[in-house]
């Protein structure tokens, strides 16, 4: 392991590892543990009592946080050219669909969503074997497959996330960023929570949030209090 810089001293100074903090002090605290010079993702890890191998275990769902990510999300929209104003209206930062699939086959990927419509899955359909390990794949269940093209892209500039458990059982995600409020942090976190409370699997037994915790990049992980959480 690498010597700690002093920074990194004192952030792990400031956090009792063996305490459970209430989402109102981990929001706070998670601000003042953070000592890069850029700003920082707040991100959420949420380890589920869930055996993601069974089909009927596995929690996937989009949430729309209240403040966002404060990450400006780069969109790309795969549509129809009837479709084109209205995905360029609501922001998307590229719209086509032949020339950007000739792009991505050649290996363009940059960008962090995309939208397309259920017209055109056959086309975009084919490339899957690029998009999918790199978590860009369309898909109806995350509302990235729709004949809504405006509002979709609105959406995920809003701050409308898609999230998944991977093998381990964990959801990851960012939750917003170090120069938000704690209030700010506090209700991203909540709604964040509550939602992945309402997609309980109902075959999942016992303990269904076995451990929240909250970090940013290269800062500690602060474990958050279940109870001090409402609506779970």
């Amino acid at each position: 392991m690498g010597k700690l810089t002093k920074n990194q001293k004192a952030a792990l100074e400031k956090v009792d590892s063996t305490k459970e903090y209430s989402i109102t002090e981990a929001s706070a605290l998670v601000k003042d543990i953070t000592f890069t010079k850029f700003d920082a993702s707040v991100d959420i890890d949420i380890r589920l009592g869930v055996d993601p191998k069974k089909a009927d275990q596995m929690v996937r769902g989009v949430v729309t946080l209240p403040h966002g990510t404060g990450k400006d999300l780069r969109v790309l929209a795969l549509c129809t050219p009837d479709k084109e104003q209205e995905a360029k209206d609501a922001g998307a930062d590229h719209v086509g669909l032949d020339e950007y699939i000739e792009k991505i086959e050649k290996g363009w990927t940059d960008v962090d969503v995309i939208i397309t419509m259920p017209t055109v899955m056959a086309k975009v359909g084919r490339l899957g074997r690029i998009l999918g390990p790199r978590g860009l794949m369309p898909n109806p269940k995350s509302g990235t497959v729709t004949l809504e093209i405006g509002k979709a892209v609105k959406e995920i500039k809003a701050g409308k996330i898609d999230f998944k458990v991977d093998k381990f059982g964990i959801i990851h995600t960012s939750v917003g960023k170090v120069s938000f409020t704690p209030e700010k942090i506090q209700e991203n976190v909540q709604e964040m929570i509550q939602t992945v409370s309402r997609l309980k699997p109902a075959s999942a037994k016992g303990t269904y949030f076995k451990s929240i915790n909250l970090s940013t990049t290269m800062s500690p992980s602060i474990t958050i209090d279940k109870n001090s959480i409402s609506g779970i």
